[in-house]
């Protein structure tokens, strides 16, 4: 029985946060399975037992603004009623902590699959479940941000006022917390309709609601606060309005089940997806700083767990969900246009990602950079990223964290 012992302990809530440290010798003969990217505090640890022919006993665990800037590289840390669809309803899987394990060394244990949209390993039920899409405030404000640790896709791009929103997603990954949750725009529409996922938002610019919503119909599942989906949210009084408006993975799919929303994936295309590359073979370091006009955003790279610590405004992301850090597999620099929305219908100076075409963009994996071009073909279509063959970039399975800002952004790499 092989346990990748320390990138567990690394998962433990910050309550633990030395152990790490002092296992980090421990040999990479011992890495048989990488217990996930994401980290989730419960009461007890979960640990699931699959017995496969005559290897033994497998054992996986998981408790769980706008324009140029120039930035200086971030310092090491040490961690210390809109109609949608209405299929027939399957049944919802429950929001248990989900298990997952590396299947680098071994086959997958029977009923388990790969997940649709981070390549992660995991019960069938949960790699195929319907993503849940939800748009989260980024004002200096509302952060820290409560579920993004365990989101498998998080999406960030400027919004109004040169402010920047994250629209993160779930698939396989469960959040008690989800907020604070926020209004939709029609380029964040797009990108939720390439996985037909449940769109949760609350109410939205006027073009939003009264034009791609409706349009988009076909396409995404609406969990509209102000528009029938109320259901799945619950005001915290720790916060003043409006950063105050939170939902859960529970209460989403509580109330996508009552809507008659499908609980499964809706076998769209997915992203190639690769095994981690031999420890010995990775990189010692890499530091990525992102500037946004509310601060800069970092990545901190980890030869041994292969992921990057995410680092806001120079100290590590800790989520309250969990009050566990915040790592990436893949970070994705998409360098997309930006203006303003002719076709807004209540503001003049509605900001608009020209997020449909293709562009350049740097994909971080692995402690490595690789030029190429993110593209998307049409409203619907899932955004893929290219290297400068025109080979389809495979991704590392876990965390997807998607930046898009403006062309002549500078984004600096230690």
């Amino acid at each position: 029985m092989i346990v990748r012992i320390s990138a567990f302990i690394k998962r433990v809530p910050t309550a633990l946060k030395g152990i790490p440290t002092a296992l980090k010798g421990i040999p990479a003969a011992l890495k048989g399975f990488w217990v996930g990217h994401r980290a989730i505090a419960i009461a007890g640890v979960v640990i699931l037992a699959v017995v496969i022919g005559f290897s033994g006993v497998l054992l996986a665990v998981t408790v769980g603004g706008i324009g140029s800037a120039t930035a200086s590289p971030t310092p090491l840390v040490t961690l210390a009623p809109t109609p949608s669809p209405s299929p027939s309803p399957s049944p919802w899987p429950t929001v248990d902590p989900t298990p997952t394990f590396d299947s680098a060394y071994s086959s997958l244990p029977p009923d388990w699959d790969y997940s649709d949209l981070d390549g992660v390993a995991t019960t069938s039920t949960l790699a195929h479940r319907l993503p849940l899409a939800v748009m989260v405030a980024d004002n200096e404000v509302s952060r820290p941000q409560s579920g993004i640790s365990t989101a498998s896709i998080v999406i960030q791009a400027y919004a109004d006022g040169g402010e920047d929103r994250y629209m993160m997603i779930w698939q396989e990954g469960t959040a008690s917390e989800i907020g604070p949750a926020r209004s939709a725009r029609p380029y964040y529409v797009y990108w939720a309709a390439e996985y037909k996922a449940l769109y949760g938002h609350i109410g939205g610019d006027g073009h939003s609601i009264l034009g791609v919503i409706p349009a988009m119909a076909a396409n995404i599942y609406n969990m509209d606060e102000l528009n029938g989906g109320s259901c799945a949210y619950h005001r915290i009084t720790t916060r003043p309005a409006p950063q105050n408006d939170y939902t859960s993975s529970a209460a989403l799919i509580d109330c996508a089940a009552k809507k008659k929303y499908p609980a499964t994936y809706q076998k769209l295309p997915t992203r190639p997806f690769t095994s981690d590359t031999d420890q010995a073979l990775r990189p010692a370091s890499q530091v990525i700083t992102i500037p946004f006009r509310t601060g800069t955003v970092g990545y901190q790279y980890d030869p041994l767990t292969d992921d990057y610590l995410r680092i806001v405004d120079g100290s590590p992301e800790i989520d309250p969900a969990n009050n566990s850090h915040v790592y990436a597999r893949n970070i994705v620099v998409m360098y997309q246009a930006y203006g303003t929305d002719a076709a807004s219908m209540d503001h003049a100076n509605r900001p608009w990602v020209y997020n449909v075409g293709s562009g350049a963009a740097t994909v971080y994996l692995e402690g490595k950079a690789i030029s190429g071009t993110w593209k998307k073909t049409s409203t619907t279509a899932l955004t893929r990223f290219y290297d400068s063959s025109g080979a389809e970039i495979p991704l590392v399975r876990g965390e997807i964290f998607l930046e898009s800002v403006m062309p002549d952004t500078k984004v600096v790499v230690g």
